[in-house]
């Protein structure tokens, strides 16, 4: 194959985990944590970019050609080497939307040795046991739609409209970025996104409208309404410890003092 066909096959390889990343992290959300259903990430569409990059990248990985001499071995650091990627991945992406944005799309603040909140020992052992999946059982698959996408390449006028699709839905939400942005930055806070969207779907739930799924943000509004709220609250929080332990403090120097 050329460098075009290896792009095609790159965005062909993008479009699948994009996609199929978004379907489980749906599923994930309404099972094991939201509750209810939630449209993951940052874009609108049914696309996460994080998944598309890592189904590419572990695609690639699994062919560096390692030879050790053993098996077992070579297998073994190809998964480490998968893994590794992954959680660099993350913590690209993360730091980018931190940053760039003051926006989280996820936060692992409360886990044990994580890394600003965007990385943690416990996630990098999960894409550690992705890599494995993907390297004993996935790979096969993808591999066999590779092909049949070479053999097809027809179908590549269809990953052009996820695409031109893709970059529409990109435009649209970067426009909602840099309002959430512009508030963030005036009240000198970092949104979490997805706790966000939860918040607006019980409001709306408890005011009895209707909640949109693929536009979980349309009343900005409310939505700026709500980042108030949440810094008034933290603040509140705050200078309630605060009082709290100059009163313990201010109870110690009593005591001393007799």
């Amino acid at each position: 194959m050329n460098w075009f066909d290896y792009f095609l096959v790159a965005c062909f390889l993008f479009f699948i985990g994009s996609t199929l990343g978004w379907c489980l992290e749906v599923l994930f959300r309404r099972i094991f944590t939201a509750k209810k259903w939630i449209n993951p990430g940052f874009l609108t569409g049914p696309c996460l970019p994080l998944y598309g990059f890592g189904v590419a990248g572990l695609f690639g990985i699994s062919r560096i050609p390692i030879h050790t001499g053993y098996a077992w071995l070579d297998a073994v650091l190809l998964i480490l080497i998968m893994g590794a990627a992954m959680t660099l991945i993350e913590y690209i992406a993360g730091l980018i939307f931190i940053k760039g944005m003051k926006i989280k799309l996820w936060d692992y603040s409360d886990r044990w040795g994580n890394i600003q909140g965007i990385i943690c020992p416990l996630f990098s052992l999960f894409w550690l046991i992705v890599s494995a999946a993907f390297y004993f059982i996935i790979d096969t698959p993808v591999l066999e739609a590779v092909t049949w996408f070479v053999s097809n390449i027809w179908f590549a006028f269809f990953v052009g409209i996820f695409f031109g699709v893709f970059f529409v839905d990109l435009g649209h939400s970067l426009h909602l970025a840099t309002r959430i942005r512009a508030f963030a930055d005036e009240h000198g806070i970092v949104v979490h996104y997805e706790k966000l969207k939860e918040t607006l779907h019980d409001k709306l739930a408890e005011a009895k409208q209707k909640n949109s799924f693929l536009f979980p943000f349309k009343k900005f509004a409310e939505l700026k309404e709500d980042l108030g709220a949440r810094k008034d609250a933290f603040a509140a929080k705050l200078k309630g410890k605060f009082a709290k332990k100059n009163a313990q403090n201010g109870e110690m120097n009593e005591k001393e003092e007799k």
